[in-house]
């Protein structure tokens, strides 16, 4: 255990039992324990392996390479239908972690031996997405725009077009480019 990391099991209001289960699991797996993005972060040689996480319905086990997983018992859940490699097992309470226990554990050791193998998930290219129309009007007609948007780091692009793309208004895509123009020749992301 990472004395760094108490703090996070410490201030856990709700979820208490059921993350400390879920410690003594992963840490039973022999991964080392970090706080990455306020969360525990549980690594390999420095490879991030799986993160545990908690929202208001429920708390997580989080693999980041879960797409590759085998998952035979059918438990794995994408976040959202943008998220492209990482799955979550999901917990609301400690019988549920105490009887997925062996499964959780066969689990982490197959992620384990993912990161041992070097496997990584194909991510869907930038230019696999869908470009809408109100952004390429700026991209066209906007000095300088296209070449400050290709700049950028393929994830910031991600998060761009997909930030765009999410309305189904016409009105509110437009808004949501016209406020992020700065930001882009910045060359910020979307949460920078």
């Amino acid at each position: 255990m990472n004395p760094k990391v108490d703090f996070y099991f410490n201030k856990a209001k709700h979820w208490q039992e059921e993350l400390e289960l879920l410690r003594k699991i992963v840490l039973d797996c022999g991964l080392e324990e970090e706080l990455k993005w306020g969360v525990p972060t549980y690594t390999l040689e420095g490879a991030n392996i799986v993160l545990i996480h908690v929202f208001k319905e429920y708390c997580a086990v989080l693999f980041f390479k879960g797409a590759l997983l085998h998952d035979a018992h059918h438990i794995l859940i994408q976040q959202t239908e943008n998220v492209q490699s990482a799955r979550q097992i999901r917990f609301t309470n400690p019988g549920e972690v105490t009887e997925l226990k062996p499964t959780l554990k066969a689990y982490i050791y197959e992620a384990i031996e993912v990161e041992k193998a070097g496997l990584e998930v194909e991510l869907k290219k930038t230019k696999e997405y869908t470009i809408p129309q109100e952004f390429q009007e700026q991209l066209d007609s906007v000095s300088g725009f296209k070449a400050a948007f290709e700049a950028l780091t393929p994830g910031r692009q991600r998060g761009y077009l997909l930030h765009f793309s999410a309305p189904k208004q016409s009105k509110t895509r437009a808004s949501r480019v016209e406020k992020s123009i700065k930001a882009i020749f910045d060359g910020k992301g979307l949460n920078d």
